[in-house]
């Protein structure tokens, strides 16, 4: 099977202007994919086109070695993980990884850093919720192949013009995504979602919205906070791949049952508890809506449990 195309695409798709050479990253490309024959390759091409609706997707092999690969090059030396020893306590655990958004690369750097550091097991079982629009172009879908993917619904409020849903649709879609959710986290996933349902344009976190705390209902389940710096500088919004460093500051976990009895049962109270966990791992201009906590004093009493 000819790669040429799939190559032509990603190198389109790393565009113009980066500090890498087009005729070196093509060879370390065709090499790589030679390397692994035609059945995954063929197996690359179906999952870039296949969509199922709001179900989950595996991750693709290919795709991963293909990621891994150009993160060498545009991850820089001092890209790292802080706070390791968190991840001892959901190492084999139901885990979800609540992150800030600051890039379509997200989930990316968060699968690679984790790799990096040696926590491989976990970044195997990554498995990301993505809004409809990742799932609109051929090059977006690439990017989120080397993990797995649970697609689910976006509202108008938050949803591109690629993506929009009518209120009931939104809802059924919901239900459906929040029960597959349920089942990976059941079959030994670490989901990964990303709360303010949106990339933030300023840098600054943007509040949590609500309905993530359903996707934390499940029994035994524990919640991660992670804080990201860097993913804005490596693909802005608006822009191309550049090298950047990258740090991911993972906080202490907490049990969701603790969190949500805490919370009196009340989500938007739980949502700014984890908005507030995350602030506290960035620097102050990433702060965003959670840069004062005593705005939110039912949620800062119940982050700090």
């Amino acid at each position: 099977m000819n790669a040429g195309p799939l190559i032509d695409a990603i190198l389109q798709f790393l565009g113009r202007g980066t500090l890498l050479s087009a005729a070196d990253v093509r060879i370390a490309l065709e090499r790589e994919i030679a390397s692994v024959g035609a059945g995954e390759l063929l197996a690359l091409e179906k999952h870039l086109t296949v969509d199922d609706g709001w179900a989950y997707y595996p991750p693709d092999p290919l795709a991963r070695r293909i990621h891994h690969l150009l993160a060498d090059r545009f991850l820089a030396a001092g890209s790292r993980v802080v706070g390791l020893d968190h991840l001892a306590t959901v190492a084999d655990a139901p885990v979800v990884i609540v992150s800030n958004h600051l890039s379509y690369a997200d989930a990316n750097v968060v699968e690679i850093l984790l790799r990096r550091a040696g926590a491989r097991a976990l970044a195997d079982r990554l498995t990301a919720l993505a809004g409809p629009k990742i799932f609109s172009s051929r090059e977006r879908r690439f990017s989120s192949l080397c993990f797995g993917t649970i697609k689910v619904p976006q509202s108008a409020d938050v949803s591109s013009e690629e993506a929009v849903l009518q209120a009931r649709d939104v809802a059924r879609a919901a239900r459906r995504a929040i029960e597959v959710a349920h089942d990976r986290l059941e079959a030994g996933d670490a989901l990964i979602l990303f709360g303010e349902g949106t990339r933030s344009r300023s840098g600054g976190l943007q509040r949590m919205l609500p309905a993530v705390a359903r996707y934390l209902e499940r029994p035994g389940t524990w919640v991660l906070p992670v804080g990201l710096t860097g993913p804005d500088a490596l693909f802005p919004v608006g822009g191309a791949l550049t090298a950047a460093t990258v740090t991911m500051t993972v906080g202490r976990p907490r049990r969701t049952e603790v969190l949500t009895q805490s919370a009196g049962g009340k989500r938007r109270i739980l949502t700014d508890a984890l908005g507030l966990a995350i602030a506290d791992l960035l620097p102050a201009e990433y702060r965003g809506v959670y840069s004062d906590t005593s705005s939110f004093p039912e949620a800062a009493t119940i982050y700090r449990l």
